[in-house]
């Protein structure tokens, strides 16, 4: 039972969550367009762009004749990240396993958290409540018996879709599909085919696989598995643990400072907690604040030498919480993280010493 779960638009949707006033306008992220001489490439773009025949890939000057009255944006790669991090950490709690295979798309396979399809579809629908209460942001997701349709139904009704495809009726699912709704097939593979009559992924499943073999070679296998719904590469843990880190979205924005302090505290011993089990020692301390309309701020705390004592992570955040107190808007979530993780070792200085203080904002 696997969920294929893919950002909506992710680049724009970001930008349109930072600055509300761009929701429901193309927005285009890429090159400067200048006044339609632009020479770069649009690198992404909003749904209202794309309803006006832009696309990622697209020549910028192309794109300015088509939507001279959009938002053209330079993108923001480090926030792009930053957000991408916290999203796949909040999913990688829904699922038994977790593989992220790019910046806003994951697969989760929840075998054995779910007993039915019924119990997955009502997994998925908590995934996009608490995507969209915690990041403010929406997504698709497929719910499939292997990775390739999962993929497929995910695209299947965007934005903000949940496509549900039957463990029995995979092939009539996939069946009429054209065959460049498989991942990995490119306009050259997609013209082979079709020089060869196939369309469709039925098609495709039903053409000898003897004779696909001869004209692909070893894709041949992976074609014809896919089309005949019978891939089953596993979701695959690909973690490297970088980072250990927890937040709290707060039920209502909140300007009650000791609710804020007790939550922080709590998170700390969360983080702390796993630091421990882990075997691990941290370099650095961040604070994330998020205030009322997703303003978001970081805070960062570094020390001469690693550290696993609790309150080293208690004094860094209480330090890095005083800029904050008496922010004029209220508080929508906290979050602890630490990193410049290491295998705990004998600390010639355990305790840790302050040595920098860096300054960041999402």
């Amino acid at each position: 039972m696997i969920f294929h779960v893919d950002l909506d638009a992710f680049y724009a949707s970001v930008e349109q969550r930072e600055n509300p006033a761009l929701r429901g306008k193309p927005i285009i992220i890429g090159a400067d367009p200048k006044g339609g001489q632009g020479r770069g490439v649009v690198v992404a773009c909003s749904y209202e762009a794309r309803k006006q025949g832009l696309h990622s890939g697209q020549p910028i000057s192309r794109a300015y004749r088509l939507c001279p009255d959009g938002v053209y944006m330079r993108p923001n790669f480090e926030l792009y990240a930053q957000v991408s991090y916290d999203v796949m950490q909040l999913l990688r709690g829904f699922g038994d396993k977790f593989e992220q295979v790019s910046i806003d798309e994951a697969f989760l396979d929840v075998t054995q958290r779910c007993q039915n399809y019924g119990e997955a579809v009502e997994l998925a629908k908590q995934v996009k409540s608490e995507l969209s209460r915690a990041e403010g942001l929406t997504c698709s997701i497929g719910i499939a018996p292997n990775k390739s349709a999962a993929k497929i139904a995910s695209d299947f009704e965007k934005p903000d879709g949940l496509t549900y495809v039957d463990p029995r009726h995979v092939k009539e699912f996939l069946s009429p599909l054209p065959v460049s709704k498989i991942s990995g097939i490119g306009k050259k593979t997609e013209q082979r085919l079709h020089e060869l009559g196939i369309h469709t992924i039925g098609e495709l499943a039903n053409y000898p696989p003897k004779q696909l073999y001869e004209k692909f070679g070893k894709v041949a296998v992976w074609l014809w598995a896919i089309a005949n719904a019978e891939e089953s590469v596993e979701v695959q843990e690909s973690f490297m643990m970088k980072s250990i880190g927890a937040e709290y979205t707060f039920e209502k924005d909140t300007d009650d400072w000791h609710d804020v302090e007790s939550r922080l505290l709590s998170l700390i011993d969360s983080v702390h907690e796993r630091l421990v089990d882990e075997g691990m020692s941290f370099r650095t301390v961040t604070l994330k604040i998020r205030f009322t309309g997703f303003e978001t701020y970081t805070r960062a705390r570094s020390l001469k030498f690693h550290a696993w004592k609790k309150g080293v992570i208690t004094e860094s955040i209480r330090s890095l919480t005083e800029e904050f107190r008496y922010h004029p808007k209220k508080v929508r979530l906290v979050g602890v993280r630490l990193s410049g993780l290491q295998p705990r070792t004998a600390e010639k200085h355990p305790a840790g010493t302050l040595d920098s203080f860096t300054v960041g904002r999402d």
